[in-house]
């Protein structure tokens, strides 16, 4: 004869099981008054350009190495670029040592009543910018290099300006939406944008961290917080998880006629991939780019579908194309030891081979 376990007894497993849990998250609320003391710690830079909240920084290399074609590293608009350049596991240090030099667009805190839309941002700011790399660097052609949102304006970008773009590189890109099967992406699609914008204008940093969280809620409140306590006696793992949540925490507003036109546009309407996108009234072809292309893509990836950056290959007009892709998440692919060890390794010895 079969035992069985009482149903009552379950219940009462599984409540002892998640009050612990909820518990032990709870211990971790006095080391997060910790995040106030976190500086970003910041590969040396000199700022070159500046306009309204706008920046450009140039990070210089020193390195033995010579690699001519410089980099230009387009972010996102959610969140702040110091990710890339986390203490031990900078992705700009990584470059700089490779021979590279570096540029990077800080797109600051937009103005409370900005009205500016992608059309502003890459056909005013991006191309100045572009165009003083390529000033200051002599070069006639430089390595565009997006991150998420930003390798989606990268990709607008040379779509409209092919001629000043040597070789583009798109880390973890929003193209598809059609494959994009994440709950971000599902959340976007039947998002009634236009009352949110019209409601709050810019999105501000509080609606951001609720889009985020409802991601994985028990992993980002309850999971995450357990681990902390854990291995709060480890310093090296605690200064990583304080200023991880430092630049988690630290959002900028999202300017809302970009939210609207990327959430309407790209998500909702798919036109980019359907080549039906308009910027500044400007038709956006993906055939029209011919540059030399890699897509960087994590398989793991909880914000962006992978299958959604994919379509960036099959899109473009490219003969020179490549895709690596990776067992992480979509942070894993910039600030984690696999990313210094696999990552940009294989990314630094492509653009190597085309510089």
């Amino acid at each position: 004869m079969q035992n069985t376990v009482p149903t009552e007894n379950i219940f009462a497993q599984v409540q002892q099981q998640m009050a612990e849990l909820f518990l032990g998250s709870a211990k971790a609320y006095p080391l997060l008054s910790l995040v106030n003391k976190i500086e970003y710690t910041e590969t040396q830079n000199s700022v070159v350009y500046s306009d309204v909240n706008v920046r450009l920084l140039h990070y210089r290399s020193h390195s033995r190495k010579r690699n001519r074609t410089p980099i230009l590293i387009v972010y996102a608009m959610i969140n702040r670029y110091q990710i890339l350049d986390v203490e031990n596991k900078s992705v700009i240090k990584q470059l700089l040592d490779n021979g590279f030099d570096v540029y990077l667009i800080d797109w600051g805190t937009t103005d409370p009543n900005s009205k500016m839309k992608i059309s502003d941002y890459v056909n005013n700011y991006m191309d100045k910018c572009v165009d003083i790399v390529r000033n200051n660097s002599g070069c006639d052609k430089i390595t565009l290099l997006g991150y998420c949102m930003g390798g989606t304006f990268s990709t607008i970008y040379t779509s409209l300006h092919s001629e000043k773009v040597k070789n583009l590189v798109t880390v973890a890109p929003p193209i598809d939406s059609s494959k994009d099967t994440t709950v971000f992406g599902t959340f976007a699609k039947h998002l009634d944008v236009d009352t949110v914008v019209d409601a709050v204008g810019n999105i501000p940093p509080t609606l951001q961290h609720f889009f985020f969280l409802m991601l994985k809620p028990f992993k980002h409140y309850v999971e995450k917080y357990n681990q902390v306590v854990e291995r709060s006696q480890d310093d090296i793992y605690l200064k990583n998880f304080l200023y991880s949540e430092k630049w988690l925490w630290d959002t900028p507003p999202i300017p809302g006629e970009v939210f609207r036109q990327w959430v309407k546009d790209v998500y909702q309407k798919n036109l980019l991939a359907k080549n039906r996108l308009r910027i500044g009234g400007t038709h956006i072809n993906l055939r029209n780019i011919d540059t030399p292309l890699l897509n960087v893509v994590a398989e793991f990836d909880h914000l962006v579908s992978p299958n959604s950056s994919k379509m960036l290959n099959d899109l473009v007009g490219s003969r020179d194309k490549s895709l690596m892709s990776f067992q992480t998440g979509h942070t894993g692919l910039c600030a984690s030891e696999f990313s210094q060890k696999e990552v940009w390794p294989r990314v630094i010895g492509w653009l190597a081979d085309r510089s």
